[in-house]
């Protein structure tokens, strides 16, 4: 065990005039601290003896892991179930929170064969649509967090809208996502027929302009097709490459293998520290399948 090492607990967005993404990384005492990933940086890691829980969210600190739980190597996250189990009794998306008292906005968020309909605090901007990887998004309304619920239940039942988008799905749009205009089009679409709806009260309708989220991820219009893909770590392996793209919890890394995709969730937990630049590539990887659409999804491919 590595009692005194930082660990990441995964790729961070925020929407403060310039959208950024950064890996996050926590101390045993609960320290944050964050790496900023732009484009075009170096990221050469190797990994430690051993992946441990990283602990919870609650009311804006961050809470270590009372038990410094041991978390399986090939999991998709690094919480350990009881943290886990913790941090959704106080999840909005799981409607355990329905006395919120901020403002939340409704949304659509465009994911190249779907637009989903979803809904976040209206003080957090783009960072939701940015954290779930959409491609374009456009705001409809703002008010309660009830009034928000009602909306997007009726988006769902009237046009058929999903209210999640599984990760092999938004892989599969990020070959080769099109242009802002096209999606700009799509949205409007949607937009107008919402516009017909009967409007449940305490929500205030005011539609944006359509906002592209290509370029924040780095991410162009002919699209981004992985050679390999991260397998789950072993202690002692390293792994790293030239950030060419970050979307939601997704790092694309150019190494001398080809692109090679990284679901930061196989990260947190881990201890973790610098590797040469010039480190071969000794971590675990698999070939990516370039299908245009996922052949199926699991429950637990569905992020939001």
């Amino acid at each position: 065990m590595s009692p005194l090492a930082w660990r990441p607990s995964g790729l961070a967005w925020t929407d403060a005039g310039a959208p950024a993404a950064a890996l996050e990384w926590l101390s045993p005492a609960g320290e944050v601290r964050a790496s900023v990933l732009d484009v075009g940086a170096r990221l050469a890691l190797v990994v430690g003896a051993d992946r441990r829980c990283g602990g919870l969210w609650w009311d804006g600190r961050h809470v270590p892991c009372a038990a410094r739980a041991a978390i399986d190597p090939g999991a998709k996250s690094g919480q350990c179930e009881s943290c886990a189990a913790m941090a959704r009794s106080r999840s909005v998306a799981t409607d355990t929170k329905l006395d919120d008292p901020r403002q939340f906005s409704v949304y659509l968020a465009h994911h190249g064969s779907v637009i989903k309909v979803g809904i976040t605090a209206t003080e957090r901007g783009q960072a939701r649509l940015l954290e779930q990887g959409a491609l374009s998004s456009v705001f409809l309304s703002a008010g309660s967090l009830v009034s928000a619920r009602r909306c997007e239940s009726l988006l769902t039942a009237a046009l058929g809208l999903p209210q999640q988008v599984g990760t092999a799905r938004k892989r599969a749009a990020r070959l080769a996502p099109g242009t802002a205009s096209y999606r700009a089009a799509e949205l409007a679409a949607v937009v107008h027929r919402a516009e017909g709806l009967d409007w449940p009260p305490g929500q205030t309708w005011a539609t944006t302009e359509p906002v592209d989220h290509l370029p924040a991820y780095g991410l162009r219009d002919g699209g981004l097709a992985p050679a390999l893909q991260l397998d789950p770590l072993r202690p002692g392996a390293t792994f790293g490459g030239e950030v060419t793209c970050r979307i939601g919890r997704d790092l694309y890394l150019a190494t001398t293998r080809g692109t090679l995709l990284v679901d930061t969730g196989l990260l947190q937990g881990w201890a973790l520290t610098r590797a040469d630049d010039d480190a071969p590539l000794t971590a675990g990887t698999s070939p990516v399948t370039t299908a245009r659409e996922p052949a199926q999804e699991t429950e637990h491919d569905v992020l939001f």
